[in-house]
């Protein structure tokens, strides 16, 4: 018997829905909320670093070198700087002498900026255009170069293109500097006592050879000028040698009795006074001033 469109078994079928497909995780918990995600694994320390805060580390550091150089410039400046003995002009106090490893010094810049020179200090001076005939330049023919160490210069790693020379206070303004074989060297009429001759240095006895050289003088020191010399006499160029002579007075032998301007030295030209020796350890100490004029 074959069924029917009438059949109960054809009306039960058609009454039957099709199936739902569900979109549920077939996992998840009955109420339907979904599982958050697991939460992921921390980094490292070293990878999570805020990059701001490198650079705010760079940025600190180039202003503290900044500050540093700045320091350092003001200190060469206007406070102390280091000069190096190129010369036995001042042996046995300062060595310069050839062979030997050039002194050191620390050079106060402070002190004269509220005083002046005195008689026996030891100074460090800008030399006047007289002194300056046959100077050469420490700089590189090369313009790269020579570019470099003006910088460098700036800041006090290389020496200044200038002839810096060093000797002592003799006589300052106002006062008369002569030498005579038979007074021995005299400021104003008065000997003066020298410790820091030294005669083996000099290989020559003042007590012998007074003058350590010509007899020279009078010479009057006009005022903001120094007269100055070397303490190695007989290897000094000082202001001896930059003197003028009245011709008849060269003749018989006496120097530096015409314009005695060439002979001194502008007190603005004077670049500090010579406070200690840094280098080499071995000659660590203070720079004496031992005024001669004294004990007269």
């Amino acid at each position: 018997m074959t069924d029917t469109p009438d059949s109960p078994k054809l009306q039960s079928d058609a009454g039957q829905s099709e199936p739902k497909v569900s979109t549920r995780d077939p996992e998840a918990p009955a109420d339907g909320l979904q599982p958050s995600p697991a939460p992921e694994p921390p980094l490292p320390p070293e990878a999570v670093e805020p990059e701001p805060k490198k650079k705010s580390a760079l940025r600190e550091l180039a202003i503290l070198a900044v500050i540093a150089v700045v320091l350092y410039y003001v200190m060469l400046t206007f406070v102390a700087r280091p000069y190096l003995i190129p010369s036995e002009s001042m042996e046995p106090t300062l060595h310069g002498c050839t062979g030997c490893v050039g002194d050191r010094i620390m050079v106060d810049k402070l002190s004269y900026r509220f005083g002046a020179p005195h008689p026996g200090d030891v100074i460090v001076f800008k030399g006047p255009p007289s002194w300056n005939v046959g100077y050469k330049s420490i700089r590189s023919p090369n313009a790269v170069l020579r570019v470099v160490q003006n910088a460098l210069s700036f800041i006090g790693f290389v020496p200044p293109d200038e002839n810096d020379l060093v000797k002592r206070v003799i006589a300052v303004g106002g006062q008369t500097v002569q030498c005579r074989a038979d007074t021995g060297l005299t400021v104003s009429g008065k000997p003066l006592k020298e410790p820091y001759l030294d005669p083996a240095t000099m290989m020559a006895d003042p007590s012998v050879y007074p003058c350590l050289g010509s007899e020279f003088g009078p010479v009057t020191v006009p005022q903001g000028r120094l007269w100055v010399m070397g303490d190695n006499r007989t290897h000094s160029a000082d202001s001896r040698a930059h003197c003028t002579s009245v011709p008849a007075d060269a003749l018989r032998g006496v120097l530096c009795t015409g314009d005695p301007m060439s002979a001194t030295v502008p007190v603005p030209n004077v670049i500090g006074k010579a406070r200690f020796i840094v280098w080499p350890p071995s000659r660590w100490g203070g720079v004496g001033s031992v005024n001669p004029q004294q004990n007269q």
